[in-house]
């Protein structure tokens, strides 16, 4: 049995900046475990920049951003394991692992941070009608393919979904001399940040095609063509708006799922709505010693914010191991009231808190020239004005912790008010 104070699964930004912030807060024996062949997690297929203008104040690409934290990693002597499969988690914190190397493992740790990412929803998810030739991929399957691999995946193509990941690939395919000749997206809005829809689309004069989908795939041995509908109120596809394009690609754009296989092994309460943790204001689940940070609670636009919840996580879990997290029975719970999707935290041990708390969270639509209006046991403490909120960019609210301390609360809830209501 190897005995370790904390083991974060995952090596991306997201467990990094995890294992970094517990050993900066006296967890002495740290392990990172990491099933690919290299820390750094999917920044290092992102090599477009624009990472770390919250945390470092400037611009850099997705390899750059990792490899601080990976220099920081290695200066503090964390160690970590690579090539390696968590195969399951027990509730008082025992792992099962195995690589090639050591074989198989058996680890124990005081405390367990997942921080394994997400994924792609597949064509297979959304059950796209045709045959099944080459040349219909993931988008992040490309990305890797290109970024990393060094290949080529198509000269025409036409991608599914407007997601950041899509956008930045039609981008990237233009610039290598691929011709992108449509995103269709089947919602009313971009599920991408904006400055991606300018950077990636506008300036390169590709189509995006709002309430369209792709509704069926042509071609024998390669995708020869593809057809995409505009749909109506309810989704469906309107019959007569079938258009064909002819392409040897189709990316696939279509959402990211929390990767919480392992979560649900330890029977971890996930979310409805994120499909990650239901997790505290401490990023602790619901079992306890068991924390959670970065997009295996919820999918994160900025990379940014993957880091800065993470290190809430670190430090959190450094505490749990020396007893300084308070497991307090007054609670306060989050709820995400009209045109709000989900909040996170979920749930707030008021006794916990430092100075304030950020609580994160989407909304359901676009909404323009309305307000984000927090309230506690019914009564209004905060109203946030916005001239624009999108389901693709995610919103944050800092609550000051004396509100809770001073009064005694058992709920907040957060609604969005348009103008004139």
């Amino acid at each position: 049995m190897l005995n370790y104070d904390i083991v974060v699964i995952g090596g991306g930004p997201a467990g990094l900046a995890a294992a970094i912030e517990a050993k900066k807060n006296d967890a002495k024996r740290i392990l990172v475990i990491d099933r690919d062949r290299e820390l750094g997690g999917i920044l290092q297929q992102c090599i477009h920049n624009g990472f770390g203008l919250h945390v470092f104040e400037e611009e850099l690409t997705g390899p750059e951003y990792a490899q601080r934290f990976i220099n920081e990693l290695k200066e503090m002597d964390i160690e970590y394991k690579l090539d390696t499969m968590v195969l399951d988690i027990s509730k008082n914190r025992e792992l099962s692992a195995i690589n090639t190397k050591d074989g198989f493992m058996k680890i124990k740790a005081k405390a367990i941070i997942l921080a394994m990412g997400c994924r792609e929803r597949t064509r297979g998810a959304i059950a796209i009608p045709g045959t099944r030739p080459a040349g219909v991929f993931t988008a992040g399957t490309a990305q890797r393919y290109m970024n990393m691999e060094g290949y080529m995946v198509g000269k025409k193509v036409v991608i599914l979904g407007s997601g950041d990941i899509g956008l930045i690939m039609a981008r990237r395919l233009t610039l290598e001399g691929a011709k992108v000749l449509a995103v269709a997206e089947l919602m009313s809005f971009s599920g991408g940040l904006t400055r991606n829809i300018v950077q990636c689309l506008d300036d390169y004069n590709i189509p995006l095609l709002l309430n369209h989908t792709v509704t069926q795939i042509k071609g024998r041995d390669r995708v020869t063509s593809v057809v995409i509908t505009e749909v109506d109120g309810k989704k469906k596809p309107i019959q007569g708006t079938e258009k064909e394009y002819e392409c040897d690609t189709l990316l696939l754009s279509v959402g990211l799922i929390p990767e919480n296989e392992l979560s649900k092994s330890v029977h971890v309460k996930l979310s409805p709505v994120t499909s990650g943790p239901v997790v505290n204001e401490s990023m602790e689940t619901t079992i306890k010693g068991i924390f959670a940070c970065g997009n295996v609670v919820h999918v994160h636009d900025l990379v940014d914010w993957v880091t800065k919840e993470s290190q809430k996580a670190g430090k959190s879990a450094a505490k749990f191991i020396k007893n300084q997290l308070k497991d307090s029975i007054d609670v306060v719970k989050t709820f995400a009231n009209d045109g709000i999707s989900y909040i996170v935290p979920h749930v707030i041990r008021t006794d916990n808190l430092e100075n304030s708390l950020d609580l994160l969270m989407r909304v359901k639509d676009v909404y323009k020239d309305a307000k984000l209006m927090v309230k506690a046991n019914g009564k209004i403490i905060k109203e946030i004005n916005k001239r624009h909120m999108a389901p693709g960019e995610m919103e944050r609210i800092n609550i000051p912790s004396s509100i809770f301390k001073e009064k005694n609360i058992r709920e907040i809830s957060v609604a969005i008010v348009k103008e004139g209501e």
